[in-house]
């Protein structure tokens, strides 16, 4: 199967994000919101980012060329056309099953679904659709037009052209796709998030203070960043939703959230983007780490 045109449902962060990767590849997209305030969001950071990759250089054609194969719309009977639609909508379980239920019978029958989803099992979301063969998990990451690695999902379910496809189309995008099975977590968070969760129990057991812990990880490992500064930047709540998840899966101690993630979350700290978590971001350049 041949991928000409690409669907994206959600124009937040990571919808956005894949939907200017695709369209700077050279596809056409078509992305849908609930509303159009939120495509105008979304793609006002699409601008954003494309304006600092052509001052860069980095870009192959102009903005404009890019923008033109980009579609916003509120109506997913536009998607009928595509070849391939991916969902990056909120990370729940049930408002993804009603997405895909929405749309089973607006896409052609041959038309590849995807999750973008880090934690929900691919195989639960299939049950929503009538192409359990057709559907596979496509986990970017963030920021999607920076980070080069696409976690390729497989169900039990999934055919071989379609993951084929799937890892065909992740490389047109310029990404390094890896393979992995449904398994909770896949490859990255199964490995990642009990070493974020170790860094919170550390510092709650007094082994060292926060930007000791993260000075540790970068300085001594090699780690870009350490693993309270990653917490704030990928969401506490996010990393908290995924604990959950990953709990239930595996009923392991190491997926358990600690007493202080679920303490920062439940007072509404999640990080960078609400100014307060392990860090304080009044000054977004100056990070004053939290004494708890």
């Amino acid at each position: 199967m041949t991928i000409h045109k690409v669907g994206v449902l959600g124009c937040g962060l990571m919808g956005s994000g894949i939907a200017q990767v695709s369209a700077t590849a050279g596809f056409k997209v078509t992305v849908v919101e609930v509303e159009q305030k939120f495509i105008e969001k979304g793609f006002a950071g699409i601008e954003k980012s494309l304006t600092k990759f052509a001052e860069k250089g980095t870009l192959t054609e102009k903005p404009d060329s890019i923008r033109a194969r980009l579609k916003g719309t509120t109506n997913k009977q536009e998607l009928a056309d595509c070849d391939i639609i991916i969902e990056a909508i909120v990370e729940n379980v049930e408002e993804k099953k009603k997405m895909y239920e929405s749309i089973d019978g607006i896409a052609k029958k041959d038309t590849i679904f995807a999750t973008n989803t880090s934690s929900i099992s691919v195989t639960e979301l299939l049950s929503a659709t009538n192409r359990p063969d057709r559907f596979i998990g496509l986990h970017f990451f963030n920021p999607v037009p920076l980070m080069k690695l696409v976690e390729v999902v497989r169900t039990i379910a999934t055919a071989n052209d379609v993951y084929d496809t799937a890892i065909e189309f992740a490389k047109k995008l310029g990404k390094v796709p890896v393979r992995t099975s449904d398994r909770t977590g896949f490859i990255v968070n199964r490995l990642l998030v009990p070493y974020l969760l170790d860094a919170i129990r550390a510092y709650e057991e007094g082994v060292g203070s926060i930007p000791d812990i993260d000075n540790a990880m970068k300085l001594g490992c090699g780690y870009p960043m350490g693993p309270f500064t990653l917490l704030d930047f990928v969401g506490l709540d996010t990393t908290y939703y995924i604990t959950h998840v990953m709990y239930d899966e595996f009923k392991e101690r190491r997926f358990a959230s600690p007493p202080l993630l679920k303490r920062l979350v439940l007072a509404g700290w999640y990080g960078r983007k609400t100014g307060k978590g392990f860090y304080d971001y009044a000054d977004p350049n100056k990070p004053v780490p939290a004494n708890f």
